[in-house]
Parts: structure tokens; C-alpha cells; sequence
């Protein structure tokens, strides 16, 4: 296993679908081990292919569910179906999300409370997550990565602004790679 910089917002696989996986191989459970001890090393809720540079529809999960239980495990090709995503502003002290794509900023972002995803396990397998609490919010905001999204694309009001603003500060700019190496440069959200 091996941990794996991650990239940061701007870097043009973030912003891109990734690819279904059509194999089920050693490759891909050599991927997935080196997701989850990159996820441990960041100290994350979740990790998708793409934030390591994989442009393959795949992300891990380490998080608690609504009753405080933690989660984890692994979603190939997965597919997300959610309850309804409030509208309005989310509230800035229950709804505040953050990405290791986005290392050491943290915005409020209006998620559904329930979500189920379907996809496969390493093997091929059919597997179903049903997540609650803060899983929920973590299958939602990994299946957006796959689909070239980051939370940041949800923000709405002035929480966009205040984003936009701190992308350009940090001086991450579209179409440049920037990258992080959980266990050897700081810590961007103090764990």
C-alpha cells in the first residue's frame, strides 16, 4: 500500500467524469488498499479515484452514520440515489462540508439527509450503502467527484463567493496541478 498525493481544486481531472471500471482485477485492489491508507493518512471521511490522479469511478469511505457508527468500505461504478436536498441556504453550523481536494477550507453546503448508493465491490460484486448523518453527506459529495464535481460547484450565495475568493487567494487556478501529500506536508485541517 502506499500513500498517494491528492490532488488539489483546479487540476483538470477533478473537473472531468471519470471512466467506468471494466476490470476487477489485482490493479484495482492494489488502488483501492492505496485509497484507504491514503484516506487514513488525511485523516478523511472519504477519497475518490479521481483526487489521487485515477480517473476511474471508485471512491472509498471511512465516516459515521447518523447513530455515530463508523462506516467504511469501498463503492466501484457506483450509482446514487438520495432523498430530497433541502432548498435555501444551508445552515452555516450543522451544514458546513469540507474536501481534501480543497485542503483546509470548509463551506456550508446543503446535502439530503439519506442517500443509497449501488455499485461493486472489488470483486465485482454487488454491493448497496444506505447512509445516514454524515455518511450520507459523504456518498453524495464522492459520487459528485466522480462526476467531475467538487461541493465547491453546490455552494450557493455568498457562500460561492467567499469560496471563489478563497480558491484565488491560495492561488489554485484551473488547468494547474497542485497537490498534497498526506503524512508529509502539514496537516491543512489541523487532525
Amino acid at each position: 500500500m502506499a500513500v498517494h498525493p491528492i490532488r488539489i481544486v483546479g487540476d483538470p481531472v477533478l473537473h472531468a467524469p471519470a471512466a467506468p471500471v471494466t476490470a476487477y482485477d489485482d490493479a484495482l485492489r492494489t488502488l483501492i488498499a492505496d485509497m484507504v491508507e491514503t484516506n487514513l493518512a488525511a485523516h478523511g471521511a472519504g477519497l475518490a479515484a479521481p483526487q489521487i490522479g485515477v480517473p476511474l469511478r471508485v471512491f472509498v469511505y471511512s465516516c459515521p452514520d447518523a447513530d455515530g457508527r463508523v462506516q467504511r468500505g469501498h463503492v466501484v461504478n457506483p450509482s446514487l440515489r438520495t432523498a430530497e436536498v433541502p432548498s435555501g441556504m444551508p445552515d452555516p453550523d450543522d451544514d458546513t462540508e469540507g474536501c481534501l481536494s480543497v485542503p483546509g477550507e470548509h463551506f456550508p453546503t446543503s446535502r439530503a439527509a439519506e442517500a443509497t448508493v449501488t455499485g461493486f465491490d472489488e470483486y465485482g460484486e454487488p454491493i448497496t450503502v444506505l447512509g445516514t448523518g454524515i455518511l450520507a453527506v459523504c456518498l453524495q459529495h464522492e459520487t459528485d467527484h466522480l462526476a467531475g464535481l467538487l461541493y465547491l460547484d453546490r455552494l450557493v450565495g455568498r457562500y460561492k463567493k467567499e469560496a471563489r475568493r478563497a480558491v484565488r487567494e491560495r492561488g489554485w487556478r484551473d488547468g494547474e496541478l497542485h497537490t498534497w501529500l498526506p503524512g508529509r506536508d502539514p496537516d491543512p485541517f489541523g487532525h
